[in-house]
């Protein structure tokens, strides 16, 4: 157990966007609510899934919808508290705890405020180890946990309970929901106890987000460089160490906001050794695939991120614009996110690219040893 304070919450943004890889929502706006937050009632109590009862209900919170939107439709800040407290009113339960449905951006900071506000744990794991597009991409799903009965809160206060025979059914009828609702909505979903949390989430990724956010921040002082400080932070975690896949400028951004998600492409003119090459990243809020010259890097489930050259801080997809110098890494995800039953969940082929899964740590030393 630990208490988070307004500067783990600074670091933990900075992570989040990392490992959001684009997506789950630009984290500055979460950061300034939970701070708040922390600012009114104090630091934050975050438990490891080891602390957790068996038998505690645990609800976990988080906005859905085009991430684009929320730069424009700012949340009162209660809506996914709202969302926690009606899910409790219809199933007769109380939350010990709440936790992110996923690592990334807006969406690990989202179950912060939650907690603060409620006056409970936050759990120290996700369902995603990243971010994903869709809400049945969670290892709650692929381990068996039913995500309803969900609720979802808009910032006017219109609220709905809906029930779905499964959990496909559940992203299909709530995204249009989330659409209606102006393009975001926020939700609660996938409760289930302290053992099935244990059992079905990715533990620690919170505090890793943390861990990378400070490595970022730091490196910025320090001048030390931050892929290097990135690449030692992931070295020693159940992920893979980042990988440099791209250098160059964005030559070019596609980005339309349709049916719940910003989806799009990024071209990168190639800079230094990467001179007079092209790399073409998709996304779906999150980065899903990176081609150069039309030849697969990296592919979902690993992580696909853009970094700002200078700097070092991750760039979201609906922030990054034409004539950015950036650098593009790959991470390698956890081995719970590579079983076979996940990739049917999240792999390229559910994404519509005609390739099985290949982990990018392989395409990445064929390559090394082609150019050797």
């Amino acid at each position: 157990m630990r208490w988070i304070t307004e500067e783990d919450i600074e670091n933990l943004a900075v992570g989040a966007a990392l490992l959001g890889t684009g997506g789950g929502g630009d984290p500055y706006l979460g950061k300034l609510m939970v701070q708040k937050c922390i600012r009114e009632h104090g630091p934050i109590q975050m438990i490891d899934p080891s602390e957790l009862p068996d038998e505690a209900w645990v609800i976990p919170t988080a906005m859905m919808g085009a991430p684009t939107i929320m730069m424009e439709k700012i949340p009162n800040g209660d809506e996914a508290l709202k969302s926690m407290r009606l899910l409790e009113e219809k199933a007769g339960i109380t939350a010990f705890a709440t936790m992110p449905i996923e690592c990334g951006g807006l969406n690990s900071t989202v179950p912060f405020v939650v907690a603060s506000k409620a006056g409970i744990p936050l759990v120290d794991a996700d369902g995603m180890g990243r971010a994903f597009p869709e809400l049945q991409m969670e290892t709650f799903h692929i381990y068996g946990i039913s995500g309803t009965p969900m609720a979802l809160h808009n910032e006017r206060g219109d609220r709905v309970m809906l029930e779905t025979l499964d959990n496909h059914m559940l992203e299909y009828i709530s995204r249009g929901i989330a659409v209606r609702m102006g393009g975001a909505a926020h939700v609660a979903e996938y409760m289930m106890n302290g053992a099935d949390v244990k059992r079905t989430s990715i533990h620690g990724t919170m505090t890793l987000c943390m861990e990378l956010g400070r490595a970022i921040r730091e490196s910025q002082t320090t001048k030390r460089d931050p892929v290097e400080a990135i690449k030692e932070v992931t070295r020693q975690s159940i992920y893979g160490e980042a990988l440099v896949i791209f250098r160059g400028k964005i030559t070019d951004i596609e980005r339309q906001s349709t049916d719940g998600f910003v989806r799009g492409k990024a071209l990168v003119s190639g800079l230094g050794e990467y001179e007079g090459q092209e790399l073409r990243v998709d996304f779906q809020n999150e980065n899903l695939c990176a081609m150069i010259d039309g030849e697969l890097q990296a592919m979902v489930p690993d992580l696909i991120t853009f970094l700002d050259q200078e700097t070092g801080m991750p760039i979201t997809t609906e922030s990054i614009k034409y004539g950015f110098r950036v650098i593009c890494l790959a991470i390698p995800t956890p081995d719970i996110m590579r079983s076979e039953a996940a990739l049917e969940v999240w792999g390229p082929r559910y994404f519509g690219y005609d390739t099985d899964y290949e982990p990018v740590e392989r395409i990445q030393q064929r390559r090394s040893e082609q150019h050797v």
